[in-house]
């Protein structure tokens, strides 16, 4: 029996919540510890599945991993088991796991070869890892499909630096690539590469480990090789997905929620676009101070014409929080469009906030309008499974300002992006119960 939350909804909430470390930053900055032999500690680890399996499968290749205290580790990648990549063990967890697929630029920069399995992960429609492997490739890496046994042997014996034009400005691509062109030979210009906060940090990172890296911030990044890098300390930004998350929860659910430590200049467009939804937000320091409100209303654009709020690659709004904010906009007044251009099937959740009563026109697998019911009716709680990790804390925002009882199932997806989850709102006065 898979474990499922019961939600009584419909009450609002108040105090201070934490967000966690960013677990898209976790995942690039934990693989980039292979790339030296020296110690390097990372501190704000989130406890969370996809992290912690990742942390997992280093130490089972030969990393040394201590863990300082709950949100601190140190690793020291010395001696690396080369043997273990061609192994079942790594091909179930390496399978298992999306962010698997971070450590093949490290470990094609430092000993020129590795083989990985067919990745695994998410149900949000087709993720390429092509930009991946034409990057690699570009740099001279040399794949070749074994089908007896699964695995993409690669030989990367002689990186070369190169222009690389990435097809699409993928972060985890662009990231990879940056990490096999540190230690490549010669000059390497990425261009339309992604410059999210999360990449600007590992960038950051590589530099202090005596990486040359120009463009950071841009989307053309020039990356001189070095011959080795050393050891480091760096600490992930908090997570900007539930800083957004908390935002609309609460806005939803009309509660006065301080959320702390935020570091409001890595966050880009996200609290303008709260603040065109009518949600009024402040900052005092480096908290953001929601005040509770029984009303907000959508803005209009200037010639009065429908708000429409998109997903675009940074510095545009991420698409991590698209549910999120369709999800809000189901009590405001007035109507927006969302607008889901990256991935063809996040907005299928919908139909679980039709049966709570929310006013939603699907017009396409890919746009999605809502109607504000302005408060003037409840959603109604009901029972539900959550697809993917963005959409259930969606639903799980819905459910906690609907009248009545919900239960989410599959909550293992949602408990794979946010930690404890759970605890974190009971303290805040939810009344929500794992079963």
């Amino acid at each position: 029996m898979t474990n499922a939350f019961v939600i009584n909804g419909g009450k609002p909430l108040k105090g201070e919540i934490t967000p966690q470390g960013a677990k898209n930053e976790a995942l690039q900055v934990i693989s980039a510890v292979l790339l030296t032999e020296e110690k390097v500690t990372i501190s704000n680890i989130p406890d969370i599945k996809d992290v912690n399996k990742l942390i997992e499968l280093l130490g089972d290749m030969g990393v040394i991993v201590e863990r300082i205290n709950e949100h601190t580790y140190t690793f020291e990648a010395k001696d690396i088991n080369q043997d273990f990549f061609l192994s079942e063990a790594f091909k179930a967890k390496g399978g298992g796991l999306r962010g698997s697929i971070m450590i093949v630029g490290p470990l094609l920069a430092r000993f020129g070869k590795a083989s990985i399995p067919k990745p695994g992960g998410d149900k949000i429609g087709r993720r390429r890892l092509d930009t991946h492997f034409l990057g690699f490739e570009k740099l001279g890496a040399q794949f070749n499909y074994n089908p007896e046994n699964g695995f993409f042997n690669v030989d990367a014996s002689n990186l070369q630096g190169t222009y690389i034009l990435l097809d699409e400005a993928s972060v985890t691509g662009t990231a990879n690539v940056v990490m096999a062109a540190v230690l490549a030979k010669g000059t390497t210009t990425i261009y339309n590469a992604a410059c999210e906060p999360y990449l600007q940090q590992l960038c950051k990172m590589l530099s202090r480990m005596g990486a040359r890296i120009s463009g950071i911030g841009s989307n053309l990044l020039t990356i001189e090789g070095v011959e080795k890098l050393g050891g480091t300390e760096h600490r992930l930004l908090p997570d900007m997905i539930e800083i957004g998350s908390f935002i609309g929860l609460a806005a939803m659910t009309g509660s006065e929620i301080t959320i702390k430590d935020v570091q409001y200049k890595e966050l880009g467009m996200i609290p303008d676009v709260f603040k065109r939804l009518g949600i009024k937000l402040e900052l005092r320091g480096d908290d953001i101070f929601i005040p509770a409100q029984d009303h907000y209303e959508i803005e209009t654009f200037i010639d009065g014409s429908i708000m429409t709020i998109a997903d675009a690659p940074w510095p545009g709004f991420t698409p991590d929080l698209l549910s999120i904010v369709l999800v809000v906009a189901i009590q405001a007044k007035g109507s927006v469009l969302i607008h889901q251009k990256m991935f063809e099937s996040r907005l299928f959740f919908v139909d679980k906030l039709l049966d709570m009563g929310a006013q939603i026109i699907l017009c396409d697998p890919h746009r999605a309008t809502v109607i504000g019911l302005d408060n003037q009716v409840k959603l109604r709680g009901i029972s539900m499974t959550s697809p993917d990790i963005r959409a259930g804390v969606s639903l799980l925002i819905a459910a906690l300002s609907a009248q009545g009882q919900s239960t989410i199932y599959n909550i293992e997806q949602i408990e794979r992006g946010y930690q404890h989850i759970d605890t974190r709102l009971k303290a805040l006065g939810a009344d929500i119960t794992r079963i």
